[in-house]
């Protein structure tokens, strides 16, 4: 029986091993000249968002009940996605901004 339990312990930490782990990506977006670019990504639950704002103003990834990020002018800021779904995206204070997030599980 102990042969048996530790060649069982074995193969289960050969398959563990030989299967790797999910990582989160870090998942950058543009926003240059009032443009999201790319404007439309796909991600993953528990991937990070980064939206790199060049412009001279402050923006927003603003999915209305879902998230709501303001972005600096010259900075960046992120957001860990917590749930599946697609999200289309806005800047609060430039509406014509339009984006879309894709999240799988």
């Amino acid at each position: 029986m102990i042969h048996k339990l530790s060649l069982g312990a074995v193969c289960g930490l050969a398959v563990m091993l030989a299967v790797p782990s999910a990582q989160a990506e870090t998942i950058r977006i543009t926003i240059d000249k009032l443009v999201f670019s790319p404007a439309e990504i796909s991600a993953a639950v528990g991937d990070v968002i980064e939206w790199q704002n060049n412009d001279v103003m402050a923006h927003t990834a603003t999915a209305k009940g879902e998230f709501d990020v303001v972005i600096p002018p010259k900075k960046t800021a992120t957001l860990t996605v917590s749930k599946a779904g697609t999200f289309d995206y806005t800047c609060r204070f430039h509406p014509n901004m339009k984006a879309r997030l894709q999240v799988r599980q």
